[in-house]
């Protein structure tokens, strides 16, 4: 087992793409290299950035990664504005998103916060 395994702010991240691939499922045909596709990367690069940030050997490094990890975040919900906005997301399933990344948001910030020394 790798040691991000053991992050709960990790297993939430494959939580919250899963989330994005199912409420991305039925968006139309032509948005699949579009709005879908970066929904998806967006997604799909939180976790990698906290995977990849935890084999860094400094906390600062790491909370590097975190805040990039937090950047996709970002990406995804302003993403899912776009998709609600255009009737791809129905109701349910953007607040469905919008409350796991808060989620996701908090535990960031919470680990980014725990790596790096307070000034």
């Amino acid at each position: 087992m790798f040691g991000f395994e053991k992050l709960e702010v990790w297993q939430k991240a494959i939580d919250f793409a899963d989330t994005v691939y199912l409420v991305t499922r039925y968006f139309p045909a032509d948005e699949r290299f579009g709005l879908t596709n970066q929904m998806r990367r967006a997604a799909v690069s939180i976790s990698s950035n906290i995977a990849e940030g935890s084999a860094r050997i400094s906390k600062k490094d790491f909370a590097r990664f975190i805040e990039i990890a937090t950047g996709s975040l970002y990406e995804v919900i302003s993403q899912g504005f776009i998709g609600r906005n255009q009737g791809f997301l129905r109701p349910d399933e953007f607040s469905r998103l919008y409350t796991a990344a808060e989620e996701q948001g908090r535990m960031l910030s919470g680990l980014r916060r725990s790596l790096l020394p307070e000034d």
